[in-house]
């Protein structure tokens, strides 16, 4: 489905739900084929290299405002869509996170990636080397979901779909501090 799509005008569906569509998606970077996760996260880092919004406290002015709008943004996608997954998705949630969970998370959500790229770039210094990692970790830990991340899904009305991000983001916020603690003690100059 495309946002031209007629089912996607949410007409009679809810108020603004083209808004929260256009929101939800991440201005429809959500539709974008092969990861739209990824496609999400790397707008979350585009984002944070606009001049001043990198700063820890843009950042978090940053968060605040995508959970505002995130979750309803996407409880409303997911009452429309219900867990409707890109194929590479699909591949990806049955290999990692076999057990499923009962709280629809459609592919094209990708607010939750962008706010947990957010969350992971919190504190970090603003160099390449640092967002590469966080970019790297944040995917990774979005992916395994480790504890609680996974159980935060379970979630209903559009929190689990956020949280479980925020929680990834927690997780590759650390990861990233640690690799660039030792990448320091072994390798100063490159990082």
């Amino acid at each position: 489905m495309t946002p031209s799509d007629p089912r996607s005008d949410g007409r009679g569906a809810e108020p603004f739900y083209a808004l929260k569509r256009f929101l939800g998606t991440g201005f429809y970077s959500g539709y974008l084929p092969w990861a739209s996760g990824t496609w999400g996260s790397l707008l979350g880092l585009l984002i944070a290299l606009v001049p001043g919004l990198g700063a820890t406290p843009a950042l978090l002015c940053l968060i605040a405002i995508g959970m505002i709008v995130g979750v309803p943004s996407a409880a409303a996608i997911a009452r429309v869509e219900g867990n409707r997954l890109s194929k590479i998705a699909a591949v990806t949630k049955a290999t990692f996170q076999p057990d499923g969970h009962p709280a629809p998370d459609p592919s094209i959500v990708v607010i939750d990636e962008i706010v947990g790229m957010w969350v992971s770039l919190l504190f970090l210094p603003r160099t390449f080397t640092a967002y590469l990692v966080a970019f790297l970790a944040f995917r990774a830990m979005d992916i395994l979901k480790p504890l609680p991340a996974r159980q935060l899904e379970q979630l209903p009305n559009g929190w689990g779909i956020m949280l479980d991000d925020v929680v990834a983001g927690l997780y590759a916020g650390a990861a990233t501090y640690a690799v660039l603690f030792v990448g320091r003690l072994l390798a100063p100059s490159l990082f």
